[in-house]
C-alpha cells in the first residue's frame, strides 16, 4: 500500500494511509488476529456477519421501494 507525501505534509499522508487501511479492512483483521479464534467461533461469526449484511441490504431495498 502506498501513499504519496505532497508538499512535505506528513499529517495529510497519514490520514490518507489510515483511510486506505480502514477501507481494506487491515485494522479489523489485526484486531481479529490478536487472539486465536476456534474454527467453530469463526464460522459462527462469519454467519452472523452475513446475516447482518443481508438484513441491512433488505432494509435499504425496502427504504428505496418506499415501504
Amino acid at each position: 500500500m502506498q501513499v504519496h507525501v505532497r508538499d512535505n505534509n506528513v499529517d495529510q499522508a497519514l490520514r490518507a494511509l489510515k483511510k486506505k487501511m480502514q477501507r481494506e479492512g487491515v485494522f479489523r483483521e489485526m484486531k481479529l488476529r490478536r487472539h486465536y479464534e476456534k474454527p467453530s467461533e469463526k464460522k459462527a461469526r462469519e454467519q452472523a456477519e452475513a446475516v447482518r449484511r443481508w438484513r441491512k441490504l433488505q432494509r435499504k431495498r425496502r427504504e428505496r421501494e418506499g415501504f
